[in-house]
């Protein structure tokens, strides 16, 4: 029996490489979002030659998904990418804002990763913005609303010989400042050597909550699970508390044996928030869709409510 309030849909995985419409190594870490009414899922899928690229796949009940013949992003053979997308293009995460999906993916190269962003408003058509960090910088998860008139994103620079979660601002989503750390990691827990963002925040009454993932290190190697923090409405760069143990732990054979083993690792989520009689968004109340990867090697799915999330999180000394 598993304690995570996560609650695993019992036929998962419900990607794996047989079900992309080429030869492939693997699939794990999807972007998702909603549009026109459909689940939408970015894949990323290792081909052949050790190189990820984006596959898309639709839905119309975020459960069964038609997947596209062909990627719809391909490393870049055009400059200033091509140099830092040598060794391919990694974890989308999607966020829309106004009529416009941006993508923060991680630019792969010899160069170590760093963080890049392309657009679409229909998901036929993908452009790419600008490569927008420093190496080694990856886990980009960007607002869904401007604060002050500024874009934020959070992010996870490497600086140490650990690696925590910081904040950062802009005007023009290409040239980033005012950074800062904003949750670190906690020596003997869970998350005590690494963490980083997960996907997209989304809003509560309460605040902001950003579901991410933290790294323990063993003797055996790495153990990957996902937590849940709470950030400030109206200050994002404000940690109001995070869950003391793991919302979804590498549990199941399919989590725990694989390409990485005992990985669990999050790039999307789909929110469905409650409603009240009058049909007024109740933001503290509804279901969370989790399209999680497993041991890098294929794409799970997990439901929880936003109150258990709520109830998890525990106020930062």
């Amino acid at each position: 029996m598993s304690y995570d309030i996560v609650e695993r849909y019992k036929q998962n995985p419900i990607i794996t490489l047989i079900d992309i419409p080429f030869p492939c190594n693997t699939v794990f870490n999807a972007g998702a979002t909603m549009y026109k009414d459909k689940y939408i899922l970015l894949l990323r899928v290792e081909t052949l030659s050790g190189r990820s690229v984006f596959v898309l796949a639709e839905s119309h009940d975020g459960i069964h998904f038609s997947i596209q013949k062909k990627p719809v992003m391909f490393p870049s053979n055009e400059e200033p990418f091509k140099t830092y997308e040598k060794r391919g293009i990694e974890d989308p995460r999607i966020t829309k804002i106004d009529d416009t999906y941006y993508i923060v993916y991680t630019a792969y190269s010899e160069h170590s990763p760093r963080l890049a962003i392309a657009k679409t408003k229909d998901f036929v058509k993908f452009e790419r913005m600008g490569l927008i960090s420093e190496p080694d910088n990856k886990d980009a998860a960007l607002f869904p609303e401007k604060f002050n008139g500024y874009y934020v994103r959070l992010d996870r620079p490497v600086t140490s010989s650990r690696a925590n979660m910081w904040i950062s601002y802009s005007k023009d989503l290409i040239y980033w400042g005012n950074a800062k750390a904003v949750m670190t990691t906690r020596p003997g827990y869970w998350d005590g050597d690494r963490l980083g963002a997960g996907a997209t925040p989304f809003r509560t009454t309460k605040g902001w909550l950003e579901i991410y993932h933290g790294v323990k290190s063993t003797a055996s190697g790495n153990i990957y699970r996902l937590g849940c923090a709470l950030f400030d409405l109206n200050d994002p760069s404000k940690l109001i508390g995070r869950s003391s143990r793991p919302i979804l732990s590498p549990f199941e054979f399919y989590e725990r044996v694989g390409d990485v083993p005992n990985v669990v690792f999050t790039c999307g989520v789909i929110v469905n928030y409650d409603k009240d009689e009058e049909g007024n968004i109740d933001y503290d109340r509804g279901v969370v869709n989790i399209y999680y990867g497993a041991a890098d090697t294929s794409i799970c799915l997990g439901w929880v409510r936003i109150e258990d999330l709520l109830r998890s999180v525990g106020r930062e000394d």
